[in-house]
């Protein structure tokens, strides 16, 4: 994998969510991301059954790797997501999470991913516990915990995220797991700091981002945060 994908000098990586963006300037967009301090893409793929809303398709992902020069790191809140992990590698995809509740075969579903030779995430919503990845943690290059409920952006900040981030942390220590712990979901200001003290890593900003005056400087002041 390209070394873009992970940094020592423990700086969070900052990953700004595509689908708060202006889907009629996407271009512009992703130039934007291109030319600021952000290190991924994060493009949320929803189908209106996993998740009550859906999203963009393969030609929007396909669209957006064209202009991206920061690798795409695609969530795939689908069911039976092993029929398009295929697809979303070939449309540019560098990472690609699926989630533990619409994968009964969870084990099966992140080897099809790093057979591929990209790195691959589990992610898991609010409700669902930590415990329930302690057989899967070791497995995994990436935890994306749910910081809302899936479906929607510009939803507030669910509070207990902090106790299941630091209840994660531990696990992968205990596992001796390299997996690295994705927000995403009301990500802002005054959550980013505790949220990357209590062990996170990977920050998705949606809204927080594109509904700014100045979306490169408030990626650089997240960027910044240590």
């Amino acid at each position: 994998m390209p070394n873009e994908l992970y940094f020592c000098d423990m700086k969070p990586i900052i990953a700004p969510s595509i689908l708060a963006a202006d889907f009629a300037n996407l271009q512009h967009e992703i130039e934007m991301i291109n030319e600021s301090d952000a290190d991924w893409v994060h493009v949320d793929i929803m189908d209106g059954v996993f998740v009550p809303n859906i999203s963009m398709g393969l030609p929007v992902v396909e669209a957006i790797n064209r202009h991206a020069r920061k690798p795409l790191d695609v969530h795939l809140m689908i069911v039976n997501p092993e029929r398009y992990v295929e697809a979303f590698f070939k449309a540019g995809a560098k990472v690609i999470s699926v989630h533990i509740e619409a994968c009964p075969h969870l084990h099966r579903n992140i080897q099809q991913i790093k057979a591929l030779n990209i790195k691959a995430g589990v992610a898991v919503n609010p409700h669902t516990p930590i415990d329930l990845l302690k057989d899967i943690i070791a497995d995994v290059d990436l935890v994306c915990l749910m910081s809302v409920n899936p479906g929607f952006g510009g939803q507030k900040f669910i509070e207990n995220t902090y106790q299941k981030v630091k209840e994660l942390r531990q696990l992968i220590n205990q596992r001796q797991s390299s997996a690295l712990i994705e927000i995403d979901g009301g990500v802002n200001e005054k959550n980013a700091k505790p949220l990357l003290d209590a062990g996170a890593n990977v920050l998705v900003a949606g809204n927080f981002v594109f509904s700014a005056p100045q979306p490169k400087e408030v990626i650089g002041k997240l960027k910044a945060l240590a």
